[in-house]
């Protein structure tokens, strides 16, 4: 079977993202994107920049301010471009190839929408010894019937080799639905998927090609983001592409500390070794990431191996997600706050003094966020300084190009070529999702409020 996804053609990779009744609307709002581009540059190269005495410290405190984030951004490009290099360095050590059995673990809770299509993607994977388990976390929807469904077709149907175990559990989380795969499964390498994905046909060979190396405990998938007709779709398809981008980095210092359970691999004897999956985190994932890491294992990303997710919709459903995201990851640093510039041997130097610590000044500079830029713009105007953000425009620009042609599903991002020159405008509606979830996170943690699983509408991925 192969999964087919929306044309990638030249010119439909451009436009295929736009849903045709909103179309009028999309392009108007581009085009006005377009045109502050262009005003920045226009002013940057025809006005003179005035240097009042009064207005010359302003940018200096600024840059000052956000040169640890932007020293971890340097650090973490340079580094990324490296990545093929580093694993062609690794590959060339002949290893041998991991060839034990897979267990593909699917949790699954009101999913009717996608399971059918995330179920059959993973069985038409090629890697040669797999099993699928999926557990239905007490769906109230037709998601056990879409199951039972697949199964009674996959029996009919010789060609598929390999075994589905279905349970049907009592709703208890994420987390505990994944203790209980666990139990079920049987593979030396254990792959979770989230049910509202479809998996690259070389994606399970993907990640488990990165447990050569023995003291490897965990390897995390290219999550890429499936649904791209709404122009919030596309957005968290350009965000997601960025974000990934840069777990090239993390995974040449071996410490890729947010493995997301929409596309984690695992060594069996590792999660043993640390115990099971955290019931009372939201985020499980990231904090089983850390877990692993602070027992002295190593974690990698391995760019090849693509999983489409499905993003959210609308952007209700947008903020609730990043509330959770938030939240979790907050909880997680508390957790394991021991590790922060901890210079012991296992987690490394990387993660303990410089990932970790920069990730919590990153969410102060957020807070401070909408102040810095009133006064970073107040300046520009008054000032008539505007090179900088065509520089920034520019360098803005070249990154997203970059980032499109070094991915492996390049084809499929072509459409985002049309948005790179206004993504620096785009990032600005990221940040103020980011900035709600932070703060109703905050308010959570201070009141020691705890947070429930959000539902929201699915729509399924493009075929």
């Amino acid at each position: 079977m192969k999964t087919v996804f929306p044309s990638t053609s030249k010119v439909a990779g451009l436009l295929d993202w736009v849903n045709p009744s909103s179309v009028g609307y999309s392009c108007i709002t581009v085009f006005a994107l377009y045109l502050v581009s262009i005003f920045v540059f226009y002013q940057a190269f025809t006005t003179e920049f005035d240097t009042t005495s009064e207005l010359k410290g302003i940018s200096t405190v600024i840059f000052w301010f956000l040169s640890p984030i932007l020293l971890k951004f340097a650090i973490q490009l340079l580094s990324s471009i490296l990545y093929p290099v580093i694993e062609s360095l690794r590959e060339g050590r002949n290893l041998r190839p991991f060839t034990g059995k897979v267990s593909v673990i699917i949790p699954a809770y009101n999913e009717e929408v996608g399971i059918a299509k995330t179920i059959k993607s993973v069985m038409a994977s090629d890697y040669h010894d797999f099993e699928v388990v999926v557990l239905n976390d007490g769906s109230e929807d037709a998601t056990e019937q879409q199951i039972l469904d697949y199964i009674h077709h996959a029996q009919q149907d010789r060609s598929y080799k390999h075994n589905i175990h279905y349970r049907r559990l009592m709703n208890g989380g994420k987390a505990k639905a994944l203790n209980q795969g666990l139990q079920i499964a049987s593979g030396e390498i254990i792959i979770t998927i989230d049910a509202d994905c479809v998996v690259d046909q070389h994606a399970i060979s993907q990640m488990v090609s990165g447990f050569k190396h023995t003291d490897v405990g965990a390897v995390a998938g290219n999550v890429v983001v499936g649904n791209r007709k709404k122009p919030i779709e596309l957005i968290q398809q350009l965000e997601y592409l960025c974000g990934f981008f840069f777990r090239r980095a993390d995974s040449n210092f071996d410490s890729v500390f947010i493995i997301g359970g929409a596309a984690a691999a695992y060594r069996r004897s590792t999660l043993e070794a640390v115990g099971g999956f955290d019931h009372e985190i939201i985020t499980e994932d990231i904090e089983m990431s850390l877990r692993i890491l602070s027992h002295g294992y190593k974690t990698r990303y391995a760019a090849n191996a693509v999983v489409y997710t499905e993003g959210p919709s609308d952007f209700k459903s947008l903020c609730n997600q990043r509330l959770r995201w938030k939240y979790g990851r907050l909880m997680t640093f508390l957790k394991h706050r021991n590790l922060f510039f901890s210079f012991d041997q296992q987690p490394s130097i990387y993660l303990t003094a410089f990932l970790l610590p920069l990730a919590v000044y990153a969410e102060v500079a957020l807070l401070l966020e909408g102040f810095l830029l009133t006064i970073f713009y107040g300046y520009t105007i008054i000032a008539q300084d505007y090179f900088p953000m065509a520089m920034m425009i520019l360098f803005t620009s070249g990154m997203i190009c970059m980032q499109i042609m070094f991915d492996s599903k390049k084809r499929f991002h072509l459409n985002l070529l049309a948005l790179a020159p206004v993504a620096w405008i785009i990032f600005y509606f990221i940040d103020v999702v980011e900035f709600q979830a932070l703060v109703r996170s905050l308010k959570r943690v201070l009141k020691k409020e705890t947070l429930q699983w959000q539902k929201w509408v699915r729509v399924g991925i493009v075929r």
